[in-house]
């Protein structure tokens, strides 16, 4: 039996494990897990819930939902979803996705979106279609650097419109 629930502090090691499995960018690092994991646990606006089977956890889905104006309202999108190895095709990616979208429809988004390299078969059987392709820009620390070297010169509030001086 699969039991679809919300995330609680005591999956960390769980889904630290899983999460290390699925990562194929970055090496999922334990330090950087536990201090994300303990704020997504604390933000209503990310949904991390963990498939149960056998009393063991079997899978993680993590999404969030956010405003955008070409939507007219919420959009949601899944970050992160895996489920163990010996889990699979037993219905657990689904019922995660499931208990997202409900969560989603709940939030009253108005679309839900995702990326994914090595299941657009199994999003497609849950009736999502291809819509855009995906592009990324990996931030290294010299990048950082240079970005807080542009924010200094940006003025930290907006110019007033009213003043049309040059």
């Amino acid at each position: 039996m699969i039991t679809i629930r919300q995330a609680e502090p005591q999956d960390g090691p769980a889904l630290f494990l899983l999460a290390r499995a699925f990562a194929t960018s970055f090496a999922v690092e334990q330090a950087a897990f536990e201090r994300a994991f303990a704020e997504l646990l604390a933000q209503p606006e990310a949904f991390l819930a963990v498939a149960e089977a056998n009393e063991e956890v079997a899978g993680y889905v993590l999404g969030f939902d956010h405003l955008t104006f070409f939507a007219n309202g919420r959009v949601a999108w899944v970050e992160e979803i895996t489920v163990a190895e010996a889990s699979r095709r037993q219905g657990v990616g689904r019922r995660l996705m499931e208990s997202f979208e409900a969560w989603a429809q709940g939030r009253e988004a108005k679309l839900i979106a995702l990326a994914t390299r090595r299941a657009a078969e199994f999003y497609g059987a849950l009736g999502y279609e291809e819509s855009a392709a995906y592009f990324r820009k990996r931030l290294l620390p010299e990048s950082r650097k240079k970005f807080e070297a542009v924010l200094a010169k940006v003025p930290s509030t907006p110019p007033d419109p009213r003043n049309t001086a040059v």
